[in-house]
């Protein structure tokens, strides 16, 4: 494939003409409301700029893509809804269709892929929509929908890549423009296929030239820039799914032709990013957005860290909001490291009684998130530590402080095997774990807890494996192995009573002798 010439000023003109014609004309409010730009004031204060959130994930169908696929169906001829739409989708754009088909009273088949989340599926079906699965993945899927297309004369509804499609999406630019009448330094718009940018861009490099419109992709989903780099549509073989809603292989032709003409700049930004910057939105709104709902926020912290702006208007426009319960758990743990919030060390310390406590001594007041460890060597000990950072760039400061104590110490923070797998797998069995009794304990969530636990043990107990991992309640649930001698069992019982923290004996649990004893 050659690479494509850019388009002449005189071919902008066009452009910009025909879409701003087309946004204004464009048939949304059926099904769409005129969302929200409202203020987020803590980001806006820890960034020293003002932030402003276009909350589209407070649509209908918590995302903007209603706007573009009604207009699209709004437009067909009697005949052609007659007829009824098509479309292939597994998430927002299909419940904008059947939307659409409800409102109008025309039939809506939507091709999902069979791994599509039963979530999803009834959400379709909730309203109207004739759900038909094929196919492993959205290519299948597409493909599929096109030759039904063609077998049933149904309308295919693409969900980018249509000008109908982009001017509906153009309507959000429109009303940002409407609702901020004000300077506005940058708006910032997620990308999957292209649709949304491409229709913001229009109207306002249309309306107000001096906005920047800035693009936003994760690095394992970014089509785009690539494309726009090569000066060609660019099909990836791969990406990456955690920001499902703009995980497109290939952008559109048309959405393509206008964002490389009209959009300032581009910008990646990676998985922890996007999961600090749902928590920011959540702390500021109560909100909680899906991935590609966020990049815009996440690429505004990027912006500002980069380039040292202060005292500007950005944007950025929250998306989508359909989000899988079951990630929050996998959201609530990567932000505190894209928010650079937590730092994971790998430590090693001396195999003798009384170091464990000498290191959480050093580590102080400063609150533990991760601790694990498990006895392995009979002259050092290695622990997996997480702790909170106050401020960012902290993590080699404090790992240093480590080493000039005389304890050995690797920075995981950024280390995505650390991050993803090994923090779950530190432990295992050992022979050197003789009289070893294992409790579950809650302790209080609470500076001091676990140094009153080590300061009332007798010197000649031992701990040989200690795991314990901040899940964000009142309590911390821990387990502990201790090596108590056999003739120590009344001693060790009453200091058990006298800590007065809830435990659990587990020595006999059928887990603990198959994977650790």
């Amino acid at each position: 494939m050659t690479s494509s010439p850019m388009p002449s000023p005189d071919d902008r003109t066009l452009m910009l003409r025909d879409y701003l014609q087309r946004i204004l004309t464009a048939r949304v409010y059926d099904v769409a409301l005129e969302s929200e730009l409202r203020p987020a004031p803590n980001l806006s204060k820890r960034l020293g700029n003002r932030v402003l959130l276009k909350r589209e994930d407070t649509q209908p169908v918590f995302s903007f893509k209603l706007r573009g696929a009604y207009n699209k169906m709004a437009r067909l001829s009697r005949d052609e809804l007659g007829r009824g739409v098509i479309c292939a989708s597994a998430g927002n754009h299909a419940q904008g269709v059947a939307l659409g088909g409800q409102r109008l009273g025309c039939r809506a088949v939507i091709v999902m892929p069979t791994t599509t989340p039963q979530l999803k599926i009834d959400a379709v079906r909730a309203r109207g929509g004739e759900v038909v699965l094929s196919g492993e993945s959205y290519s299948d899927a597409y493909d599929h929908a096109l030759t039904l297309a063609v077998q049933e004369k149904m309308t295919f509804v693409h969900p980018f890549d249509d000008p109908d499609v982009i001017a509906g999406q153009g309507t959000i630019g429109m009303e940002i423009l409407r609702q901020h009448q004000g300077p506005i330094d940058a708006i910032f718009v997620a990308i999957g296929g292209g649709g949304l940018i491409a229709g913001v861009a229009a109207y306002i490099k249309a309306v107000r030239p001096e906005i920047k419109i800035i693009g936003v992709q994760t690095t394992d989903s970014d089509a785009m820039i690539r494309s726009v780099e090569a000066g060609e549509r660019v099909r990836l073989n791969d990406v990456g799914l955690f920001s499902d809603g703009t995980a497109v292989k290939q952008v559109g032709e048309e959405t393509f032709r206008v964002a490389r003409t009209l959009v300032d700049d581009f910008m990646r930004v990676d998985t922890d990013a996007v999961c600090a910057a749902m928590k920011d939105v959540f702390q500021d709104t109560r909100a909680i957005l899906e991935p590609a709902g966020a990049l815009g926020v996440a690429a505004i912290k990027q912006y500002v860290e980069r380039t040292g702006c202060q005292d500007q208007t950005l944007i950025a426009i929250t998306c989508g909001a359909n989000m899988n319960f079951d990630r929050l758990r996998f959201v609530a743990e990567r932000a505190e490291v894209g928010e650079q919030r937590e730092a994971l060390f790998a430590v090693t310390i001396p195999e003798e009684r009384g170091s464990f406590k000498r290191f959480c001594e050093l580590i102080g007041p400063r609150s533990v998130t991760e601790f694990n460890y498990r006895i392995s060597h009979a002259q050092q000990a290695h622990i997996f530590v997480g702790l909170s950072l106050s401020q960012r760039g902290e993590s080699e400061r404090i790992a240093e402080h480590f080493r000039t104590q005389g304890f050995a110490t690797v920075d995981l923070t950024r280390d995505e095997l650390a991050s993803s797998h090994l923090r779950h797998m530190v432990g295992g069995r050992s022979e050197l774990a003789q009289n070893e009794r294992l409790f579950r304990f809650v302790f209080p969530e609470r500076p001091g807890a676990l140094m009153r636990f080590l300061s009332s043990m007798h010197p000649s107990w031992n701990i040989s494996l200690f795991h314990y991992r901040n899940q964000g309640a009142d309590y911390g649930r821990i387990l502990i192995g201790v090596q108590v001698p056999e003739n120590d069992g009344s001693a060790f019982k009453d200091f058990l009573a006298t800590l007065a923290y809830p435990c659990v004996e587990e020595t006999d649990n059928p887990v603990y002798r198959l994977f650790l004893r």
